[in-house]
């Protein structure tokens, strides 16, 4: 990756190693996508209230301190520790954190609510801070490659049992999709389209039905796209998905960026997935802070949403999925300030804005990393980015994914999402709906039926994964006792930064 500079990895480390295993992660966890903000003094706070808290209470239920944050109530606690410093955003008490029988039922009664996790991806070589190109290197080695020439390999050679556990065992995501990036060099790609079409068949092989969903990269204006794209849908991938910044891995030389609504290069490839039958179109947007657009200012016209709504109004049966809801990125103070100001968040607000402007209703916000790192920054600007894609979007155009594995298990973001409410002042002042119960009707869209009905999953399909393959791996897991690793995957910055 290229995005970060010397400097900024000399201020860098991996999540892996940077991070106390505390039940959710405690400041900003990022990919080479973009670069980590530091640990705020509020988020030192939480940080200082939960380790204390888990101390004191894991003694109490005579655990160690790691095993309990491993627990449902170690993890009710993190959110308690979050209400204590940011305000009362989370339905969490220090009841349950301090009685395991109140929290492990409620986790129980959760467990079986439908998550489909649309944004997903494989893990890095976990104990070196090298990045996506050991990974690739890792993935080259164990056979992804067919030049290669290597020995069959299984899915556990490829790190990919450890995704598997992170997603799927310890976490109560039922379905997941594995996405990709894309770049001009070829070999820097993360994982090819016929790569993601692989692990996708051999997973639901093993399962036994559709429980990893693919991506297939579409790339407009690059040589040969056309030729690119026409062998990706005969992989028959359940979405595509595109960069319009281009080689997101290496922006600075990113030869090829494009708009959604761009009639002679873009719209010939809508025709092919038109007519291939493959309507879902996943866009990544944002994540374009004011430190990115200072380096690459070739790049701005065409990271933000503002081609999104010609395009779908162009293209009405075709469904474009808008990734990390196009979320602008950067100091999560300022953007809370910006909020309590304007009522309006960086391109969230123009994305939601779209179906009134454009009178289209094929517009949807992927959660994607904004969620996550709204959440354990500025829990306040987490609520109202929600309210903000609700109240435009509505709750059956706002889809779940996480970007797991990046931040770990992405059980703490479902919890986050099942305890969070938009607070009352917030509610009155800005017309937003509450968003109810964690099993209510707008989080259990946002959780899966919003994806199930995108990716045509059936509620029959639905309910054959409760008695399928993979279903009884997690049953034995949880019988044995869950032991969630509490690991982060992506970069931090350190300390002394």
């Amino acid at each position: 990756m290229r995005f970060l500079s010397d400097e900024d990895r000399a201020e860098l480390s991996g999540a892996e190693h940077g991070l106390p295993r505390t039940p959710l992660p405690l400041q900003m966890v990022a990919t080479d996508e973009y670069a980590p903000q530091p640990q705020s003094a509020s988020q030192r706070e939480v940080q200082a209230r939960v380790l204390d808290m888990g101390e004191r209470l894991s003694r109490h239920q005579g655990l160690s301190r790691r095993r309990f944050f491993q627990t449902s109530a170690g993890l009710a606690a993190a959110f308690v520790a979050l209400n204590d410093v940011y305000g009362p955003v989370f339905s969490a008490s220090t009841a349950e954190a301090a009685t395991p029988d109140m929290a492990d039922a409620r986790a129980k009664a959760l467990s079986g609510q439908l998550i489909m996790d649309m944004h997903t991806h494989f893990l890095r070589d976990d104990t070196r801070l090298t990045g996506f190109v050991r990974m690739r290197e890792a993935v080259g080695r164990q056979g992804w490659n067919p030049a290669l020439k290597a020995e069959e390999q299984t899915l556990e050679d490829l790190k990919f049992g450890n995704y598997v556990k992170e997603i799927f065992l310890d976490s109560d995501t039922k379905a997941a999709l594995i996405s990709s990036a894309p770049s001009d060099i070829p070999e820097d790609w993360f994982l090819t389209n016929a790569q993601m079409a692989q692990a996708r068949d051999r997973v639901n092989g093993e399962a036994g039905g559709r429980r990893l969903f693919t991506h297939a990269i579409f790339r407009p204006g690059a040589p040969g796209w056309l030729d690119e794209l026409d062998a990706a849908l005969e992989l028959r991938p359940d979405s595509l998905k595109g960069y319009t910044v281009g080689d997101n891995t290496h922006k600075a030389t990113s030869r090829y960026p494009w708009r959604m609504d761009d009639e002679a290069v873009t719209y010939r490839g809508y025709e092919k997935m038109a007519a291939a039958d493959r309507k879902i179109v996943c866009v990544h947007k944002g994540l374009f802070s004011a430190q990115a657009e200072a380096q690459f200012p070739h790049l701005r016209p065409f990271a933000d949403v503002r081609d999104v709504g010609q395009a779908a109004k162009d293209w009405p049966d075709l469904t474009f999925v808008i990734y990390h809801a196009g979320y602008r990125l950067g100091d999560p103070a300022a953007a809370l300030a910006q909020f309590e100001k304007t009522g309006r968040l960086e391109w969230v607000s123009d994305l939601a804005e779209i179906p009134e402007t454009y009178g289209v209703s094929n517009v949807y916000a992927d959660l994607g990393q904004v969620f996550a790192q709204t959440m354990i920054a500025e829990p306040r600007v987490c609520a109202a980015l929600m309210g903000i894609l609700i109240r435009g979007l509505g709750a059956d155009h706002v889809c779940w994914g996480t970007d797991a594995v990046w931040t770990g298990a992405p059980q703490w973001q479902i919890e986050g999402l099942r305890r969070l409410e938009i607070p009352e002042d917030m509610r009155k002042r800005h017309g937003f709906a509450e968003l109810g119960p964690a099993d209510g009707p707008v989080k259990s869209a946002i959780f899966g039926g919003n994806n199930a009905r995108l990716y045509g999953v059936s509620p029959e399909e639905i309910a054959a994964w409760g008695g399928d393959a993979l279903a009884a791996r997690k049953a034995a897991y949880v019988a044995q006792g869950p032991r969630p690793s509490l690991r982060r995957w992506g970069y931090v910055r350190s300390a002394s930064a």
